[in-house]
């Protein structure tokens, strides 16, 4: 049984999902590949790829968002995603992507106590930049960026993530109240203290992006990317190769469409912020399936899982290029790094894309009011 497949019917029934599917269960059987028994099937990771100039990671990491809620709202369970990062290590995965906003706070503890062991055999991404309370963990609104502020975070990460440095800091969004450059400034204090190793940005608009890094290099970018979203490849991707940045995509599998467990029939829990996601609406699903049928079309051909293939093609598009697919499940994060092993010829791309190129992907990809966040310009300095 496919595992996608698996967690759509008995794994997420059992855990209480908000993602129901109204059709039949049978189709669970339909299945492309055969499920991994065991996590020593799995080969570890072989690769490496460089973020900026000398920053060296695995070529896939390990998103650590939903360690404390998932999207369907569901709670995990503590020591077991502390066992799939402790896992993930053992294969070799080498990036891990934590912030403070997620739980808020809670996360980059999860983080922290997981990667105890091998703390320094590994890379730490975490991000700040929402306006939270530091000692509540309340979300007070809009964005915080002030100088003051990042130094303030940045003490409390490193103590919930028991190190004495970030790897990579990145700023979450852009705050439109405070110029990049004192943003940088703050940083480049940090870098001094040793408290901070490489800094990057998350969701920029471009012309941040040029004057962050002309203060002080900027190793990624990270912004939503897959081929759901393919909005960085007018802009931002081209920046980063021409100013040798490296490129982070979040949510790589579309949040969880990309795999095949979102079918026309799937209705989405209260709080599960895909259901006030456009592009998974009614109206738009059964249109935007398509590029579930093309991936499914290759899983066989390549006798992969549309996971895997969706990773693949990632990785195709540049070697700086380093996906971060989250998960909750032990089976899918094995499914995930074994994306790795799955290989387009430059016919195959080429083919490829010409299928996916003529999918017009319907609906936006995040509600109004989250996407505001995204493409904005620091105001200039006076």
């Amino acid at each position: 049984m496919n595992r996608r497949n698996l967690l759509k019917t008995a794994g997420l029934a059992i855990a209480g999902s908000a993602l129901v599917p109204l059709s039949s269960f049978a189709q669970s059987s339909n299945s492309e590949t055969k499920p991994f028994n065991n996590d020593n099937s799995i080969q570890p990771l072989s690769k490496k790829r460089k973020l900026g100039a000398t920053l060296e990671v695995s070529s896939i990491g390990l998103g650590v968002q939903n360690m404390t809620r998932t999207y369907q709202t569901t709670i995990p369970s503590r020591p077991e995603m502390i066992n799939i990062i402790r896992t993930a290590f053992d294969k070799r995965v080498t990036l891990f992507d934590a912030a403070e906003a997620y739980g808020p706070f809670e996360v980059e503890k999860i983080l922290g106590e997981g990667v105890a062991p091998f703390r320094d055999k590994i890379v730490i991404e975490t991000k700040f930049g929402w306006n939270i309370d530091q000692e509540t963990g309340k979300r007070l609104p809009g964005l915080n960026s002030r100088p003051e502020h990042i130094k303030i975070v940045v003490e409390g990460m490193l103590k919930r993530l028991r190190t004495d440095r970030i790897d990579l800091l990145y700023q979450h969004r852009v705050d439109p109240q405070v110029p990049i450059e004192d943003v940088v400034g703050a940083i480049q204090d940090l870098i001094k203290e040793g408290k901070v190793l490489h800094y990057g940005l998350s969701e920029p608009g471009s012309q941040t992006v040029r004057r962050a890094h002309a203060i002080h290099p900027i190793a990624a970018i990270q912004n939503e990317y897959s081929m759901l979203w393919r909005g960085p490849e007018k802009e931002i991707i081209p920046l980063c190769e021409e100013l040798g940045i490296g490129f982070v995509p979040w949510s790589p599998l579309g949040v969880g469409f990309l795999t095949g467990a979102i079918d026309a029939n799937t209705h989405f829990a209260q709080g599960d912020i895909r259901g006030n996601e456009t592009r998974f609406s009614a109206e738009n699903l059964p249109n935007n399936l398509k590029i579930v049928d093309l991936l499914k079309k290759w899983s066989k051909q390549k006798q992969a899982t549309p996971a895997q293939i969706s990773l693949a093609w990632l990785l195709a598009q540049k070697p700086w290029i380093v996906p971060i697919p989250g998960t909750t499940q032990m089976a899918h994060m094995l499914e995930n790094i074994r994306a790795e092993e799955v290989k387009f010829s430059t016919d195959e791309l080429k083919e490829f894309n010409k299928e996916l190129n003529v999918i017009q992907v319907l609906g936006e990809r995040l509600p109004a009011f989250v996407q505001a966040f995204s493409d904005v310009e620091a105001p200039l300095k006076k």
